[in-house]
């Protein structure tokens, strides 16, 4: 008799790098809320070097893993494991996330009551509950406009002068949006192979905002749902390393601008990035010299050294 495979509903997909503290955080707080749907677990580690992968995972039953002898960026390990998901959708989740309700039941019911492809997102929050920039306009020259000069900052609610304008309401019902934080993605396995998965060109920033680029562009709709939350602790693994950080930020971004920008809109977007980064730059100096702050002083000279990290363009 033909064994009958267990139905899964959820793959959850968590790229880990060090912070084994904070995987194994999120792991027990996955096992303890998200018990509506049958869920498989693939934890993707990027050549972590802190310790055995297994001495967190082993404490969880039947979770996959993958270990890559290298740290392949997140877009090509979160593609490793898609290739052997086996769920009707995929949950893409950071490994410094915590759960405390059953958001996955939440947001699985709300992707089958519709009939439309939907990637979905949730309202991230800091570990004292306030809120964090969930939600987010796709990259233009207007938004870089209006971010390197500081007009979202002045204009908080406006959708002409704030790309994370959205992020300023309290939403009741789900609503459109462009891009959902790459912490917490639910999307349909299928629509997610379509694509190919993430584009592996890019390796640590901007490859969420490009896989909504792509997915609205084929018909998709990307939502923000409301009414359930995750903590997100926010890129502790990066934080650690400033210049990391802000370089593959800057990476990303121009990369993002030349898959996706062409000609003068190109240029401009490029010239005005380079602006925002040497305004942050004299802003943090000169904050790091009156404040006597090392760290200040520290960013303002990576903000600067931004403006000479070009990378090449792979999207020709």
């Amino acid at each position: 008799m033909e064994q009958v495979l267990p139905k899964i509903d959820v793959s959850i997909v968590i790229v880990n790098f060090n912070s084994f503290h904070l995987l194994n955080e999120c792991l027990n707080s996955i096992y303890k809320f998200c018990k509506g749907t049958a869920n498989e677990i693939i934890v993707v580690d990027n050549a972590s070097n802190e310790g055995e992968i297994e001495n967190v995972t082993g404490n969880y039953p039947d979770v996959t893993v993958i270990k890559n002898k290298t740290n392949i960026g997140f877009a090509a390990a979160n593609n490793r494991a898609l290739s052997i998901v086996k769920g009707k959708y995929t949950l893409i989740l950071n490994n410094d996330t915590r759960f405390t309700e059953d958001s996955i039941k939440l947001v699985f019911d709300f992707s089958e009551a519709s009939s439309e492809k939907l990637f979905v997102g949730i309202q991230l929050i800091n570990s004292d509950s306030s809120k964090q920039e969930s939600v987010v306009m796709f990259p233009s020259v207007r938004n870089g406009i209006t971010e390197n000069f500081f007009l979202y900052k002045l204009f908080p609610k406006s959708k002409y002068f704030n790309k994370y304008y959205q992020n300023s309401y309290n939403y009741s019902n789900p609503v459109d949006t462009d891009v959902i934080k790459g912490a917490f993605m639910f999307c349909p396995t299928g629509e997610l192979k379509k694509l190919e998965g993430f584009d592996e060109r890019f390796f640590f920033y901007s490859e969420e905002t490009d896989l909504c680029k792509r997915f609205k562009e084929n018909g998709g709709r990307i939502i923000f749902y409301p009414s359930t939350s995750i903590i997100h602790y926010g890129g502790v693994a990066a934080d650690s390393n400033f210049w990391f950080k802000f370089k593959n930020q800057t990476i990303g971004k121009i990369q993002y601008y030349q898959k996706h920008f062409n000609g003068i809109e190109y240029l401009t977007a490029i010239v005005i990035h380079w602006i925002g980064l040497f305004l942050r730059g004299i802003i943090f100096s000169f904050g790091g010299i009156i404040m006597f702050n090392k760290n200040l002083l520290l960013k303002g000279y990576y903000f600067i050294k931004q403006m000479f990290v070009y990378p090449p363009n792979r999207f020709k």
